[in-house]
């Protein structure tokens, strides 16, 4: 049977694999502090709904409270250990039934295993934080091996620690004109496809969310990424099928080797 993945814009996707639907960093807002949604619609009331929400890190755009009051009651919530004490207002969200998560732990969710994962980041709530959480990535585990980065940059033992996949969710943007330590470009994100060897790949987090007064500055930092990555993919990876998806847009990837 195969998975289906839905990329709602940003790090916000829907994977639908052994009828368990998994929505990772769930963001939901038009306007974010000082961003704002440029491209796609907000995803629909019919996103809001899922089995199991995946946060990969503490980042308001990734751990975003008034999202995640929106999910169904009853929803699984996986964030890194620690969040609780760092960010309080997920302890209001009592209609979730939250798990804290550290590499190398797994979970059961239906007939899917999902397992937490190192990355490379800042895992502190921004913009300062006495209280540190792990940044994670997440292999859900069912028909295929679909592997959620989060926000990461590269690191030594990911083909290591991450572990066979047949499917990767890589960041290749941001939402400013600078990338900075602790993230995916395009270019990085192909190296990461070297790396991993997935059979298919889905390029994220990019040309959703731009400053607020920033549209003219390095707007190629923006609309590019996707693009870029196709094609670097194609010349470092050429066995791995990237799709390149629009916002809302889904594609449907082979089983597990």
């Amino acid at each position: 049977m195969p998975v289906e993945i839905t990329w709602w814009g940003h790090a916000t996707c829907t994977i639908e694999d052994s009828d368990v639907r998994v929505i990772t960093d769930p963001l939901f807002a038009r306007r974010l502090a000082h961003l704002r949604r440029r491209r796609g619609a907000l995803p629909p009331p019919g996103a809001w709904r899922a089995d199991v929400a995946l946060v990969s890190h503490l980042h308001a755009d990734h751990l975003h409270l008034p999202s995640l009051a929106r999910l169904t009651p009853g929803t699984r919530l996986l964030v890194p250990r620690g969040a609780p004490r760092a960010v309080p207002g997920l302890r209001r969200l009592r209609h979730l039934r939250l798990t804290e998560m550290e590499p190398g732990d797994e979970t059961a969710v239906g007939n899917l295993r999902v397992r937490a994962v190192p990355a490379r980041h800042d895992g502190r709530r921004l913009p300062v934080g006495r209280h540190r959480s792990p940044a994670l990535g997440y292999v859900v585990e069912g028909e295929a091996r679909t592997y959620f980065a989060g926000d990461t940059g590269l690191f030594e033992e990911m083909a290591k620690e991450v572990g066979p996949v047949d499917v990767a969710l890589l960041p290749v943007g941001g939402w400013g004109p600078y990338l900075g330590e602790g993230h995916l470009d395009a270019r990085r994100a192909a190296e990461a496809l070297v790396r991993l060897a997935p059979r298919s790949a889905v390029p994220v987090h990019y040309g959703t969310y731009w400053p607020i007064g920033m549209d003219a500055v390095r707007p190629h930092e923006f609309h590019a990424p996707g693009e870029e990555f196709v094609r670097l993919a194609a010349e470092r990876a050429p066995g791995v099928t990237v799709h390149r998806l629009g916002h809302g847009e889904s594609v449907r990837v082979g089983a597990a080797r």
